[in-house]
């Protein structure tokens, strides 16, 4: 069973070919986002032909989805058209084979799920902190989607509400601006504005002024995991981004989600995710075998 897979982010398309659960190999094009929704599809095509023949297509892609119809229902303008991109529609009239397209987050999640962190967990939650913070939610590998396809946006949790009152954006008050790896660097920018990366931040760790600062942001973290696991009383979290690659973060939430949930809830496990870039590849390539 060869499935052809694609993982389009904003910067590059990861793609390549997966048998039997294992990526063969992944290559990376220039996804040029700036010129526009068909551009990328078209550039889907054209990479797809140079693997001809194969059984079936996935892909995770940046953007709101409609998995049922395979397109994109809403996409900012960091990549121009790209709402009403229909995947699904094209690359199956072009290649007659199945085709299984989902958001970027739930395919990851669905990645971690079945091959990485959250493999033999019936429930399970998937957060990834980066420019803001992203979510999904799978039970009995399968996305739950909400009623128009857009659930699991955790980083709208209101964690302040002083300051959803008060103010104007969607997201002011809301967790990632104050749990987001963008969130860590301005709050860490107040102390010392040399320090412009996650990287810098930790190596950094040691210095009082500054471990005060990751501790808040951690605890900041926490609030969101904390309102989470009440509500969905998961069996694991599996935590993404490339922050999280931080021994310090996931020691520290250790500590403190058992002083913040109720005693029944704390069998949660959280853990860092293990599938890495490959998560989103391996999260379509399970939807497009599902179809075969």
């Amino acid at each position: 069973m060869k499935i052809l897979v694609f993982d389009i982010g904003g910067t590059a398309i990861k793609y390549g070919i997966c048998k039997n659960g294992h990526l063969e190999e992944t290559k990376e094009y220039p996804t040029e986002a700036f010129r526009g929704g068909t551009h990328i599809l078209n550039t889907i095509c054209r990479l797809s032909e140079q693997y001809l023949p194969f059984d079936a297509i996935g892909i995770s892609t940046a953007g709101q989805v409609n998995p049922d119809e395979g397109s994109i229902i809403y996409a900012n303008s960091n990549i121009p058209d790209y709402t009403g991109t229909q995947f699904k529609k094209i690359l199956q009239k072009l290649f007659h084979v199945p085709v299984a397209v989902e958001n970027d987050v739930n395919s990851a999640a669905l990645g971690e799920a079945v091959f990485g962190a959250g493999k033999g967990k019936n429930s399970f939650l998937c957060l990834t902190y980066g420019t803001g913070v992203g979510g999904a939610i799978i039970e009995n590998k399968q996305v739950y989607h909400g009623s128009s396809f857009s659930a699991g946006e955790f980083g709208a949790i209101i964690t302040h509400a002083e300051e959803k009152l008060s103010g104007t954006d969607p997201f002011d008050g809301c967790y990632e601006r104050y749990a987001s790896a963008t969130a860590l660097v301005k709050m860490v920018s107040t102390v010392d504005s040399s320090l412009t990366n996650g990287r810098q931040i930790f190596a950094s760790l040691k210095r009082p002024e500054i471990n005060e600062v990751i501790n808040k942001w951690i605890d900041e973290i926490v609030l969101g995991l904390a309102t989470l696991i009440h509500i969905f009383n998961p069996s694991c979290i599996v935590l993404g981004g490339g922050i999280m690659v931080q021994p310090y973060i996931l020691e520290r939430i250790h500590t403190r989600i058992p002083q913040m949930v109720m005693s029944s809830f704390t069998h949660v496990q959280i853990s860092n995710a293990k599938l890495g870039n490959s998560a989103g590849l391996m999260g379509a390539y399970y939807l497009a075998s599902q179809k075969l």
